[in-house]
């Protein structure tokens, strides 16, 4: 579990990074799609500003993020609601069966 120095390219320019081994897999996975979907935008709206691009891109992987957490969130939240009826059922249960 050692430390690893790697370069990364996003949007043609090269980034030093220091990261973790086990790390390294997801950062290059993480860089692919956000250099993937610079191309992806910059083919599709015909924007070649890299900063545009780049900025378009973390909007994108942000407005992701917050779906995510809203569905997870989402999930917790009925996880919860079913447990707590499954412990009310279970309460109920032990006391008549006494």
């Amino acid at each position: 579990m050692g430390k690893l120095s790697i370069n990364v390219n996003i949007a043609n320019r090269v980034y030093p990074l220091t990261i973790d081994r086990e790390e390294e897999e997801l950062i290059r996975l993480a860089v692919k799609r956000v250099n993937d979907n610079i191309k992806q935008l910059g083919n599709t709206y015909e924007v070649s500003d890299k900063q545009d691009l780049l900025a378009m891109t973390a909007l994108f992987f942000s407005n992701k993020a917050l779906e995510v957490d809203h569905k997870i969130d989402n999930i917790s939240g009925a996880v919860s609601d079913k447990l707590q009826k499954i412990e009310g059922d279970l309460d109920q249960y032990l006391s008549n069966a006494k």
